[in-house]
This record gives structure tokens, C-alpha cells and sequence, in this order.
């Protein structure tokens, strides 16, 4: 489970930005995590839950899970397909010279303060 050891890069990341613009409490964090992220969202919230809660900054904080879907680019006949339906090969022309185009993100969107 490495979800926990992101929570505490988030945490960090967002601890940073906080003190960087004189905030004293974040109310939400809102994360895009890509479909094919290996991070399972349940466990992230556990562990944000967890640690969060440890911090002054951040207890109560939300975290919020945008999942951004996974999609592949075909050069060989220059389509996008969906990852997660049709894997590397694809669907249109059964090429297997793809490449992922988005759904791998693990990155903070928005921090909300109040």
C-alpha cells in the first residue's frame, strides 16, 4: 500500500503552500488521480483520514478524488481509444505502437481554504 507514503507528500506539498500564502486552516484538497494511477482512491481516503487529522492545518480537511479516465493514442491510424477497455492494442486498426495520453496524473488541483 503505498497510498499512505502520497498522503505524506501531499500533506507536504500542501503544508508548503499554505505557509508560502499565510494560511492557517485548508478545508479541502481536490486531486486528479488518473484510472490507470495504480493508487486505489479507498485506501488514499483512508490513509488522508488518518494523517490529516494529525495536523493542525488540516484536521478536518476533505479530500476530494477527481478520476481522470485513461486514454491511449494510436499512431498507426492516429485515434484515441480507452485504456482500461482495450489495453495497449488497438481496437480500430490492432496496432500495437500506442501510447498513453492521460489517466497516469497524481496531482493537487485545488486547495481550499476558509
Amino acid at each position: 500500500m503505498h497510498e499512505l507514503g502520497i498522503v505524506f507528500y501531499i500533506i507536504r506539498d500542501v503544508k508548503q503552500v499554505a505557509e508560502e500564502n499565510g494560511v492557517k486552516h485548508v478545508s479541502a484538497v481536490v486531486m486528479d488521480i488518473g484510472e490507470v494511477s495504480t493508487i486505489v482512491p479507498d485506501y488514499l481516503q483512508d490513509c488522508w483520514r488518518w494523517a490529516a487529522d494529525k495536523e493542525d492545518l488540516l484536521r478536518g480537511c476533505e479530500l476530494r478524488i477527481n478520476t481522470i479516465p485513461a486514454v491511449t493514442w494510436c499512431d498507426a491510424c492516429r485515434s484515441e481509444y480507452g485504456t482500461v477497455e482495450h489495453g495497449r492494442i488497438c481496437p480500430r486498426c490492432g496496432s500495437g505502437e500506442t501510447w498513453l495520453l492521460r489517466g497516469n496524473e497524481v496531482e493537487i488541483r485545488e486547495i481550499e481554504v476558509n
